[in-house]
């Protein structure tokens, strides 16, 4: 047998291609868009994808199967419940699928999703103990998939929580504990709560150490897995229902148009976004009136597609070479509207310092001087409502980076502003948005809430 996971860090997304190579049969679990990876692996192993199964309808990413589908011929398998606008096969519960000596049991386990199932990858047909199980969003490790994403259109939060405790204890937990547990995300997705670091595990571990396994009865498991969740990006939605439909392929290797200055501003004055990728250092000494900060270093994508809107046209901004990654990575998420990148970006913006500004960051210490001498200071705490019951800074606004642009309405434009989150990164995110919404003085905290913690409570020599 043939098993491979694709992590993908800047989602928490995991994919997996298992092949026979008895028979040079194969499919691929969970795929991302850009599909290149996946195709040439297959090739060198000599195996042929013959199916492209989805655990779920994915609301934080784009999933890839329409573009292997046309890249293989593969047939693409939702669980049977689920309605596609494309053609696809109908996996019933308990179904086996056999790629030779390698075989595939389909499992429905929902409760994430209304149509969420899950694949047990057996290496032989009469191995006792499944080699893995293949989780989507209903068990990760250490937590298990929220059960409130409006992904689950028509069902409420209880009823799904209700399915997802079933399915655990009916379909997962029912695995010898030998069986390797493979999700669809880990640590960093807001597709749970609590998601490990570990990109695997087992049933037996998970038994355990699993807090939401641990629940003794489904009241308390309902009541566990629905609170504290943290916010769904504002993309989460519209990618839930383009994964669903029959929609353009992902073109992953032409470059994004060289566009000048003027024709960026044009577009700007049309309406686009321009992001800017370069690190929050960077783009603070000097960048384009108007651009969002989203680093390309970070979850850019994410991030992406929590401040900019879906139906947009972009624009992109990053250092030379790393224009096809950059439009790829927003492409992951269904963002395809890429009009073009900025060409020679610092030479433009030096030869135009007419149409360039600074950004303001201030250090911790110069932070506290200024709540001390400017009256009417708003500061704004953009982390996760979990990360801010761990400890906030006294007086700040608390206002997740993913709900910023639909509650600017709570901020005064005119104030002077301080936004910061844990380590800088999402408060430069978050300030050159209100730069960009015309509040007229903005500055991020270097370090963010880690630094001033260390300020406020260092420790002991």
């Amino acid at each position: 047998m043939k098993f491979t996971q694709y992590y993908l860090e800047c989602l928490s997304q995991a994919s997996y291609l298992i092949g026979d190579e008895s028979t040079g049969r194969a499919v691929v679990v969970d795929p991302r868009r850009d599909i290149d990876e996946y195709v040439r692996d297959a090739a060198a192993d000599g195996l042929t994808i013959e199916l492209v199964i989805e655990t779920h309808f994915h609301a934080d990413f784009l999933s890839g199967h329409l573009e292997l589908a046309a890249a293989t011929g593969a047939a693409i398998g939702f669980s049977d419940v689920a309605e596609t606008e494309f053609e696809s096969r109908k996996l019933a519960d308990g179904e086996r699928i056999s790629l030779g000596d390698v075989q595939l049991e389909i499992r429905h386990t929902p409760g994430h999703t209304p149509e969420s199932l899950s694949v047990v990858v057996s290496e032989h047909a009469d191995d006792e103990i499944p080699y893995a199980v293949l989780t989507g969003d209903a068990l990760f490790i250490g937590d298990v998939g929220r059960p409130d994403l409006l992904a689950s259109l028509g069902y409420t939060r209880d009823e799904l929580a209700n399915q997802l405790y079933d399915s655990l204890h009916g379909k997962l937990m029912t695995l010898p504990d030998a069986t390797r547990v493979y999700p669809a995300h880990g640590a960093g997705s807001a597709c749970g709560k609590n998601l490990s670091t570990d990109t695997w595990s087992t049933i037996g571990d998970q038994r355990v150490n699993n807090y939401a396994v641990l629940a003794p009865d489904k009241k308390t498991f309902v009541d566990l897995v629905t609170e504290g969740q943290p916010p769904a990006p504002s993309y989460f939605v519209y990618d839930a229902v383009l994964n669903r439909k029959d929609r353009g392929l992902l073109d992953e290797v032409t470059p994004p148009t060289e566009l000048t200055l003027d024709e960026v501003r044009q577009f700007m004055a049309d309406g686009a976004m321009l992001i800017d990728g370069r690190t929050p250092e960077e783009f603070a000494h000097g960048h384009l009136t108007g651009a969002i900060n989203v680093g390309l270093e970070g979850r850019y994508a994410e991030f992406a597609g929590s401040v900019v809107p879906h139906d947009v046209d972009i624009v992109l901004q990053v250092d030379p070479g790393f224009e096809v990654e950059a439009r790829n990575r927003l492409a992951r998420i269904g963002f395809d509207r890429v009009v073009g990148a900025l060409a020679d970006a610092l030479a433009v913006m030096a030869e135009h310092p007419d149409q360039t500004e600074r950004a303001s960051r201030l250090t911790v210490p110069e932070f506290d001087r200024r709540r001390v001498e400017i009256d009417g200071l708003q500061v704004v705490d953009i982390r996760n409502p979990g990360e801010v019951a761990l400890g906030a800074i006294d007086g700040a606004i608390e206002i997740p980076v993913g709900q910023l642009p639909g509650r600017l309405d709570e901020l005064d434009s005119s104030a002077p502003t301080v936004i910061y989150c844990a380590g800088g990164y999402r408060s430069s995110v978050a300030a050159s948005l209100l730069r960009q919404e015309g509040f007229s003085d903005v500055s991020d905290l270097l370090g963010g809430y880690g630094a001033w913690l260390e300020f406020a409570h260092p420790a002991p020599i």
